[in-house]
């Protein structure tokens, strides 16, 4: 019997476009998917062909004027962006923590009564906040993980925006005590929200909790982390990515280099404002025996004088450009790092926030890509990681391994399966 199953993504393309990659799977399977949107992103979830209902995550105001309130939020942090991760936790991650628990608190004002209209069967919430109203609301609920697994918290592993390494130890720690001590104003102030709705305090530091149904993270298995409390898999499944189905993608005729390797950069559509580096990348590129296809948002119109082996554009079907290109350089988006893996695609991450850190740093350390620096670097360096990435045996047979035991999987079909048992049986049996 068909089931109505709500996603409720946060206000960001990563999440939100995950997130159509399981709920094509679920409609795949003959039940309804149905989106709750901040209004921004309304529109987003419609040009797939998805209903969506609007939950107000801020005062009221026209969609164009929301994005260009976070477009502006990220271009006034662009000097922010050459910090460490625990230098950005007074400014960035303090600055984000107040917006997300502003917007728990406005999405109170409108999920009850969305919800009552809808009548899903199940909800499938991607956020690092509780929203009262889904847990309260008397159906199953998932949570959907689509950052860096590192936001289910364990004693052996970096914590969530660190950036640190697996065993750097007392980096994790010096972390944590810094986050807590700044963040605890915000912490304490959401925790009386908590209160104001019938809900336990959270200790310091935590914004949500695991769904006591399932939790599904993203995050492939071969970049998982050895955690001191193995997650149970009654309750959490690893889905290897969940890439959506895009419209196919046909690399276009350069002016020179047609011959050469192909390059993919993007930073996401935030990321793009930073143009002052991606002017650089596009200087360097344009004297490397490469051709590169380079996201520029909306920035299209600052760039002028390209090189004959460098297009630009302001968006692209990344899922459809990958497979078609020999290496990737991005910020450490989800999206990106996860979409790179499965199609075994090696990666230069150059992170500016959040788990941006997180995911270069492990491409690093497993083996499938560089971090590197966003503004440190040399010409040189960059080629000879460019080289590394298109050349080196072992990092290409690495690649190919984690590819194939993630298309083996197929991430939205598996998630769409556990939703099915879910909201058909109540509970998910394994």
């Amino acid at each position: 019997m068909s089931k109505t199953i709500a996603f409720f993504p946060e206000a960001a393309f990563g999440p939100a476009l995950n997130s159509v990659g399981i709920a094509q799977a679920v409609q795949a399977l003959g039940h309804k998917a149905v989106f709750l949107s901040d209004p921004g992103f309304v529109s987003v979830y419609e040009g797939y062909g998805f209903e969506s209902h609007p939950v107000n995550l801020s005062e009221p105001m026209p969609p164009e004027q929301m994005a260009k309130f976070w477009e502006d939020f990220i271009n006034g942090h662009i000097p922010n962006f050459r910090k460490s991760p625990i230098d950005q936790v007074d400014n960035y991650v303090k600055d984000c923590w107040t917006a997300i628990v502003d917007s728990a608190k406005w999405a109170q004002k409108d999920l009850p009564g969305v919800l009552a209209r809808i009548k899903p069967d199940l909800i499938c919430v991607d956020n690092v906040i509780l929203f009262p109203a889904i847990k309260q609301y008397g159906k199953p609920w998932v949570r959907i993980i689509s950052c860096s697994e590192n936001e289910i918290e364990d004693p052996k592993i970096p914590p969530h925006l660190s950036g640190s390494g697996e065993k750097d130890y007392a980096g994790h720690q010096a972390f944590r005590d810094h986050f807590n001590t700044v963040i605890k104003p915000i912490h304490d102030d959401f925790n009386a929200f908590l209160g104001e709705n019938g809900e336990e305090a959270y200790p310091i530091g935590q914004f949500f909790e695991a769904s006591p149904y399932m939790n599904l993270l993203l995050y492939p298995e071969p970049v998982k982390f050895e955690r001191e409390n193995p997650l149970d898999p009654q309750q959490f499944q690893y889905l290897e990515g969940c890439v959506r189905k895009e419209k196919p993608y046909e690399v276009p005729t350069f002016e020179t280099h047609n011959d050469k390797p192909l390059i993919y950069i993007s930073f996401g559509s935030l990321g793009a404002g930073d143009t002052d580096l991606l002017k650089r990348l596009i200087q360097t590129i344009g004297n490397l025996p490469y051709r590169a296809l380079v996201n520029v948002g909306d920035y299209k119109d600052q760039y002028e004088n390209l090189p004959g082996n460098v297009i630009v554009d302001g968006w692209f079907p990344q899922p459809s450009v990958i497979p078609q290109v020999d290496a990737v350089i991005h910020h450490g988006g989800n999206n990106s790092f996860t979409e790179c893996l499965y199609f075994g695609k090696p990666a230069i991450i150059m992170p500016y926030v959040w788990d941006g850190h997180d995911n270069a740093t492990r491409v690093d350390e497993t083996g499938h890509g560089y971090k590197m620096p966003r503004y440190d670097w040399t010409d040189a360096e960059l080629a000879a990681n460019l080289d590394a990435c298109i050349n080196n045996p072992a990092m290409k047979a690495k690649l190919a391994a984690t590819s194939a035991h993630m298309q083996a999987r197929n991430g939205p079909q598996k998630a769409a399966a556990i939703l099915d048992e879910l909201v058909t049986t109540g509970k998910f049996n394994g």
